[in-house]
């Protein structure tokens, strides 16, 4: 078998194509959540703090140069060692979030299958063969 006809037939397993269509969900499911974080909960929570932003919060680690601003994107771009815990802040609540989202998912996932499970399956209709000879032994009880 050749590479390529290889390499065809492990691209097209069932299991790299979910795979693929499952990372290409995540990324889009990703950001939305990121706006969700970003746009609507951070706001509210920085409301409730007194308007604070997390994504500001930063540690100055070394020496700021004369000319430089104190704000976090001129101090990286200067190349000062900065501890951006405000981001990690956010990236913290945005994976909470995220995780919380998906654990309720899989719950309801989980709910679904549990009832489908409990439902009473009708009874399968026996084998043509055993329907066939019972049918036989009924016409031979009558006779």
């Amino acid at each position: 078998m050749s590479t390529l006809s290889e390499f065809k037939a492990f691209a097209v397993k069932g299991n790299v194509i979910d795979l693929a269509v499952g990372v290409i969900i995540g990324a889009a499911f990703g950001k939305i959540v990121d706006s969700l974080v970003g746009d609507i909960i951070m706001p509210i929570v920085g409301l409730v703090f007194g308007k604070l932003d997390f994504s500001s919060l930063y540690l100055v680690m070394g020496a700021i140069p004369a000319g430089v601003p104190n704000t976090l994107v001129d101090l990286k771009k200067a190349g000062v060692p900065v501890l951006a815990y405000g981001n990690f802040i956010t990236i913290g609540v945005n994976f909470v979030i995220l995780a919380f989202i998906i654990f309720m998912m899989v719950k309801q996932v989980n709910k679904l299958r549990r009832r489908e499970e409990a439902a009473p399956a009708a009874p399968a209709p026996p084998p043509e063969d055993i329907a066939l000879l019972r049918e036989i032994r009924d016409s031979l009880k009558r006779s």
